[in-house]
């Protein structure tokens, strides 16, 4: 049998509901040579259905919730085709979604991972993230979320791309090892694009890729296990990622911003959970620093193009700014 050029994967947790519009998108995609591979982790309720899951070219329905990470590993793992799509079942692709990332991927040999145009579904006039963007003192966040579009928003390299509409060269991905599966959910994506740019690789970020996102609560109303989680990883990644040079130089902000964060979340009445996740991060630290060692003694790039990459205006975390490098 011949392999197909693109493997979508989709892993479902509660959101059945949203998968019979996601593959009608799916099915009026321009670029048709794909195939689909469908994770139900484990859903206790809304869990996909028979008709449902013989629209997927393949489907595993696990018999416990692994995660977001590792069960998008867990797909890849049964992909066939040298590109990897990540399709969150709430992303829902315009016809030229796939097609205008093959066709970045064409044009761009050298360039591994590819981002979408992610609009809000209930407000596609506003943005759900245009390539995710990390900032100096380690906080990451979605490009332009929540923002109004710009007129003409042109293709240019984010920090990473984010995994709810992203395309990996699936060679590239195993390189790295796909996601880290310890994070289960939040962050991972991001720590999947740092490593990637500190073994040298590149992104590209697509504008003519577009999905519409539903996602989560606002950030506003973000569930105390998403707060946790949120922490727990955000310093995870720090701990992991950041070259020495700039570890010594940020730590002491990046203090500064966890407890700035721990502000944020008193005022939102989810001091505990965040503090349950900075304990958590703090529990784990000798762990982390074994996965460091490991990450960092496999980095090829210098210091000084990581900290090109990184966002260092406060200003621009404070607005959720685009920030795409040309």
């Amino acid at each position: 049998m011949t392999s197909p050029r693109v493997s979508v994967l989709i892993v479902a947790y509660r959101s059945a509901a949203h998968l019979p519009r996601l593959f009608d998108a799916l099915d009026a995609q321009t670029f048709t040579d794909f195939e689909t591979i469908l994770i139900d982790n484990a859903s206790p309720e809304d869990a996909v259905s028979d008709d449902i899951a013989a629209r997927a070219t393949s489907f595993i329905r696990n018999e416990s919730n692994t995660g977001f990470a590792a069960a998008t590993n867990q797909a890849a793992e049964l992909s066939r085709g040298e590109l990897l799509a990540l399709l969150n079942p709430d992303a829902f692709p315009e016809p030229g979604w796939l097609g205008s990332l093959v066709a970045a991927a064409d044009a761009h040999p050298d360039v591994a991972a590819f981002g979408s145009t992610q609009r809000l579904d209930a407000d596609p006039a506003r943005l759900d993230g245009a390539g995710d963007v990390l900032s100096a003192y380690g906080v990451p966040w979605r490009g332009g979320h929540g923002r109004t579009a710009p007129k003409v928003l042109a293709d240019g390299e984010p920090f990473s791309v984010c995994a709810a509409a992203a395309l990996w060269r699936a060679e590239r991905w195993r390189a790295l090892g796909g996601l880290e599966p310890t994070f289960f959910a939040y962050c991972e994506d991001v720590d999947l694009g740092f490593r990637h740019r500190l073994a040298g690789g590149r992104c590209r970020q697509v504008a003519g890729a577009v999905v519409r996102h539903v996602g989560g609560a606002s950030e506003g109303m973000r569930s105390d296990f998403a707060v946790e989680l949120g922490a727990r990883n955000r310093l995870w990644l720090f701990e992991r990622c950041m070259p020495a040079p700039l570890y010594a130089l940020l730590w002491l902000p990046m203090i500064a911003a966890t407890a700035l964060l721990w502000v944020q979340a008193m005022y939102r009445g989810q001091v505990i959970a965040y503090g349950q996740g900075v304990l958590a991060a703090i529990v784990s630290s000798r762990r982390m620093k074994a996965a460091r060692a490991v990450i960092q003694a496999s980095r090829t790039a210098r210091a000084r193009d990581i900290a090109v990459a990184l966002t260092w205006s406060p200003l621009k975390l404070l607005t959720r700014a685009i920030v795409l490098r040309r």
